[in-house]
Formats: structure tokens, sequence, C-alpha cells
């Protein structure tokens, strides 16, 4: 049975993702105090790829909630350790057993989508018991899916506001005034973002990749703002998602070269954006030989 091209896990696939927000803050920097990330030589915003694996993870414990193979190894509140004892447990392996890291390896690949997607570095410390590595390892996988930090298409100008915030206190706190305290928070009043990503078909092949995990991981990013809001958060919303499929495993042009024809300018008359409106999409759809172009938003 065959399969969309942006399905195939047998494909090499290119993609670009577009994304904006509206007096928010798409990706706070701990080390600014919480300031969305720019670039300060440019006054361009950033958003990690830490930041958009995140949602990615967030969205597909949804999706795939009770589905085997969805499990999310990196799941706050959880100590990655005890992920790879259930390798062990289930295979009912012994640390240091011949062959045991790596057919818990296969396991936790087949296990948790985040593993079998991004890859892992699946080892232990001496703090967690036994020699470096040697207790409950699986060992380190290379996933087939990398992203690029995203970057906003003009500069963004953060914003600080002041704020009052009620506060836990006691009764007599209370009644010396000493109710609330006073805080801030960053937006941007407007950013349009574009990030890309990059899926490598001979590595899928090590991780057991299936057309239905790909299927998963575009839901996701369709959906993966609508259930990450928050005050800060609130008005983002993707906006473009395009998959470049190559004829066979290895590509059929350069990334660069597909990335290329797409771009978002202002529209005329328009000096300070304060909408997606005030963009307009320029694609250019003359493919090189043996690349097919999977518009699934935008």
């Amino acid at each position: 049975m065959s399969v969309s091209p942006h399905l195939d896990p047998a494909r090499k696939q290119d993609f670009v993702f577009v994304f904006d927000v509206r007096d928010g803050n798409p990706n706070g920097d701990p080390d600014a105090g919480g300031m969305p990330r720019i670039d300060y030589e440019t006054g361009h915003g950033l958003v990690t790829d830490v930041a958009i694996k995140r949602k990615i993870r967030n969205t597909v414990s949804m999706l795939g909630a009770g589905q085997p193979g969805y499990d999310i190894y990196v799941e706050q509140g959880v100590a990655l350790n005890t992920q790879h004892e259930r390798a062990y447990a289930a295979l009912q392996l012994k640390p240091g057993e011949k062959g045991a890291e790596l057919r818990a390896q296969e396991w936790m690949c087949r296990t948790f989508f985040d593993v079998r997607m991004f890859g892992a570095v699946m080892t232990t410390g001496k703090d967690q018991g036994g020699e470096k590595g040697a207790k409950f390892s699986c060992g380190r996988v290379q996933g087939p899916l990398q992203l690029t930090f995203s970057r906003s298409v003009d500069p963004v100008n953060p914003v600080e506001h002041g704020i009052s915030r009620i506060t836990q206190t006691r009764q007599e706190d209370i009644e010396k005034g000493e109710s609330t305290e006073l805080g801030s928070k960053y937006t941007i009043p407007y950013g349009l973002y574009i990030g890309y990503g990059h899926f490598s078909a001979p590595l899928a092949r090590r991780t057991w990749v299936s057309s239905e995990d790909l299927a998963m991981l575009w839901r996701a990013f369709t959906l993966m703002f609508e259930h990450d809001r928050a005050a800060s958060r609130g008005e983002m919303a993707l906006r473009g998602l395009y998959v470049f499929t190559h004829a066979d495993a290895f590509g059929s042009a350069p990334a660069y070269d597909l990335f290329d024809r797409i771009s978002y300018t202002k529209r005329e008359n328009v000096t300070v954006p304060r909408a997606f409106a005030d963009y307009q999409l320029s694609l250019d759809n003359d493919l090189p030989d043996g690349v097919t172009l999977t518009r699934l938003i935008g």
C-alpha cells in the first residue's frame, strides 16, 4: 500500500514551520529574567529547538495516550533512570548482562516516541549506582529528526509590564497591607517566526520510525500551540507547515535550496507588523527533480 510522500519514513524530508505570537512571550530566557530570547546584534527573536520539542512531546502524550509506542521519555517529574529500569524489567534483563544494553535500547526506541524520533543519551552516572554507564544503561540513540532555532522574520520589541500579584500571606500580614507584591512580565507585541527541520531516513531505520509516527509528528505540529495556552502564550498559532520530500533516503537537493523557496515579507506600506495579515508568502513551486512539496498548513 502506497503512502503519502510526507508519511514515508524511507525518504529524506526537510520542512519549514511558521508560527506567530501576539502580546506574548514565545520562549523566555531564564538567564535574562524570563525576557524573550533575541539576537542582540539584529533584534530578531529566537525560539529554541528544545522549546518546540517540549510542545511536541506534550501534544503526543495527549494524542497517543494509552497507545503502545507513544510513551514520552523526557517527562516532567519522572527520573530518566526510572525509564531505563522499565526496559530491563520488561525484558527481564540484568545490568551488565551480555547484550542487555542493545536489547534495552531497542525496547526504548519502540516504546518512547521521543527516543525514536529525537534520540536520547540513556546512560547512567556513578551517582545512580554501579560503574559509570553500567547500571540500567540503554546506550545512546541518534534520532532522525533535528530542529533548528526559530528566528523572527523582523526584529521584535520585548516589553516589560509591571504587575501586582496577590501573595499567600498570614492574616497578620494582610492586616498590615502586605497581601500583594510587585512583579513583571515580558511580552512582544507581535512576531512571525520561521523554523526548519530535517528528517533522516537512514537514521529512522535504526530507531524503527513508521509512517504512523510521521503522521503523529505532523499532527502534533499542527496542534502544539492549541494545548499550550498561558497568559503569556495565549495568542500563538502555527501559520505554515511545508514538507519537502525527496525521492530516496539520501536526498535530491540540498536543504538550503528548498528552504530558500519559501519566504515571508511585509506587505507594501506595512512599517510595523502587528498581525499575520501584514505579511505575504512567496513560494517557488518550481522544485528540483525528485522533490515533492506537501503544504500541511499555509
